[in-house]
């Protein structure tokens, strides 16, 4: 069986006792949901022939009676038919579905928990018990309602006259036309949360939608910005509605992978679960537009995008030349050696990559050579710089810096890809220097595995890296890397005492965003304390980002081959004082 967490922000729905009814799509939605154990399941991969969603809840008669029922199901089709359980009444409360689970003899099933109640409320689900049966092929429902008539609110005959789902499936699988295509639902009514309004109150694309688009969206989707199109007027917004919809059901976007019951970060780029819901009603409602419809939000002027958006740097470092990239082909990594501008030395609050044509630029990471420096990574020196698709720029952290020795070397490290014609770069890297030396050192440690192996075709092969810690040390930020066949990846701290604790889970990574997590509070990391680094590779052909799932796959530097670091932001400190407050070590030299 398989079934499901979202990770959207938490939905505020509805202040109605049902959910609208109005779904009568042939075409489920894609989506994706988190289960109760934190693993990322996403409806276009799913096994079989067909798809059987069956939503539940917590304490429900009927959806605890069904349980039975569902296991004789998938031991009757095996593998034509794959069994997604969904809980969309108590989705938060993971221990009560943990527990209802196992004495239901599901202890070895994941449950999806749909965190928001997003997919009831796309599906117009409004009842436990309901299934909906789907063709993987064509992902279209073959059959909607009752397991079978046996059951009822209050009230259960000796044995069911019609088994309904049961029927519908022979039939498919027998190339028959489904003779019931739908029955009603009898579970358990769900209660949506509420919202800001009635489920059946039109939304205001001028007043609610366009605002919240220009708010939240707007940073990348304009022109000059990351964004593959831009919200420009209330056509575009328009055009793009049901693909709005995907997005959110399936969590791309916004672009945040965390599990949300792990660890707190600054910065996160989600919704409220009012704005969530509100998106996904417009979009149900056919994404009309105001009927006394004013002045369109999305087409008022935007501020300038910002040449350096912390502010004129103190030292800008310019490439040699602009890089010439060809129109097609594969390309290496290019490492451009420079002299640093800084004839003393300093210590820096930030240094920001500025790409200079982002169609092509994939990633860039900058790098320190003088004499005492620490090499972090593959001894090419500090790392003083790092920029991918969706890296915030942000200052280091308060007390922090990185010191960068007079008269340095720098090495940038660039990787470009191809997109169909010659391109130019002319990428520089801005150096914010700070007037005082700062308490602490901000380093960058590394959790790499550098041997393992990838078997074709492997949909889950696992691997893990450890770091430990020498010092008694304050960890910033977490930035988990691996490539395209990069699957997931979580940071586990083991302190000294034995204690356990989960600092990170990333159940879906996407390589298309290289996301650093800060931590909304420093954390304090006692001496001896080790950071686990546990993730997958997926080389199957489910995944659609796979080049050649019939390759053996090992480390590499290229795309197609794979990474597995677990970086690390920290600054070692003092041992905590008595208040159990770590003081501050001074920060000395270039580290040790």
């Amino acid at each position: 069986m398989k079934l499901t967490r979202s990770l959207l922000p938490v939905l505020a729905l509805l202040v109605t006792s049902a959910a609208p009814s109005t779904f009568a799509a042939k075409e489920v939605p894609n989506f994706m949901l988190l289960d109760d154990a934190g693993k990322a399941h996403e409806f276009h991969r799913a096994d079989g022939k067909v798809a059987v969603l069956f939503f539940t809840g917590v304490g429900c008669p009927i959806a605890r009676k069904s349980a039975p029922k569902l296991q004789a199901m998938q031991q009757k089709f095996g593998k034509d038919v794959s069994i997604w359980v969904i809980d969309s009444e108590a989705p938060g409360d993971i221990p009560a579905v943990q527990k209802e689970k196992t004495e239901l003899g599901f202890a070895n099933v994941p449950v999806l928990m749909d965190t928001h109640q997003a997919l009831a409320l796309a599906l117009g689900i409004d009842r436990t018990a309901e299934v909906v049966a789907v063709d993987t092929k064509e992902w279209n429902v073959i059959y909607r309602g009752a397991i079978d008539d046996q059951l009822a609110e209050g009230a259960e005959k000796p044995a069911p006259e019609h088994t309904y789902l049961q029927d519908a499936i022979t039939s498919f699988l027998a190339g028959q036309p489904v003779a019931t295509p739908s029955t009603a639902a009898k579970g358990c009514l769900i209660t949506f949360e509420k919202s800001a309004a009635a489920a059946d109150t039109p939304i205001s694309y001028t007043k609610q939608v366009a605002p919240l688009l220009r708010e939240k969206c707007v940073s990348c989707h304009r022109d000059g910005e990351i964004g593959p199109f831009a919200f420009s007027s209330y056509a575009v917004a328009k055009r793009k509605a049901r693909m709005m919809e995907e997005v959110l059901l399936t969590q791309r976007m916004p672009p945040w992978s965390a599990d949300p019951h792990y660890g707190q970060f600054v910065d996160a780029p989600t919704l409220t679960a009012a704005e969530t819901q509100m998106l996904l009603r417009w979009v149900e409602q056919g994404a009309p537009p105001d009927a006394d419809a004013g002045k369109d939000p999305l087409t008022e002027p935007l501020p300038p995008l910002e040449e350096w958006p912390l502010g004129k740097p103190d030292y800008v470092i310019k490439l040699p030349h602009p890089e010439e990239i060809p129109a097609t082909g594969t390309l290496d990594y290019r490492h451009i050696r420079i002299d640093s501008p800084v004839t003393e030395d300093v210590w820096l609050g930030a240094t920001v990559v500025k790409p200079g044509n982002r169609k092509v630029v994939h990633h860039a990471i900058v790098y320190a050579q003088f004499p005492g420096a620490r090499s972090e990574e593959v001894f090419r020196g500090v790392k003083i710089a790092g920029w991918a698709p969706g890296r915030n720029l942000v200052k280091l952290p308060e007390g922090t810096g990185v010191f960068l020795g007079k008269n340095a070397k720098i090495e940038i490290e660039i990787h470009y890809t191809t997109n169909g014609t010659p391109q130019t770069d002319d990428t520089e890297i801005g150096l914010y220097v700070l007037k005082e030396k700062p308490a602490l050192a901000y380093r960058t440690g590394m959790a790499i595995k550098l041997a393992f192996q990838i078997p074709p075709y492997e949909e889950e092969s696992p691997t893990s890296a450890n770091y430990t810690f020498k010092r008694d040390s304050m960890l910033y930020t977490l930035t988990p890397h691996m490539h395209v066949r990069g699957s997931r990846m979580s940071y586990e701290a083991i302190f000294p005492d034995g204690k356990r604790e989960m600092l990170l889970s990333v159940p879906r990574y996407d390589f298309n965003w290289q996301t650093s997590y800060r931590l909304t509070q420093p954390r304090f990391i006692p001496a001896g304390t080790k950071i686990i680094c546990s993730g997958a590779f997926d080389n199957s052909t489910k995944n659609p980002f796979n080049p050649d799932p019939s390759k053996s796959v090992h480390w590499g530097q290229q795309s197609w081959d794979e990474m597995f670091i677990g970086y690390l932001g920290y600054a070692e400190v003092q041992p905590p004082a008595a208040t159990g407050q770590p003081s501050p070590a001074p920060a000395g030299g270039a580290g040790n």
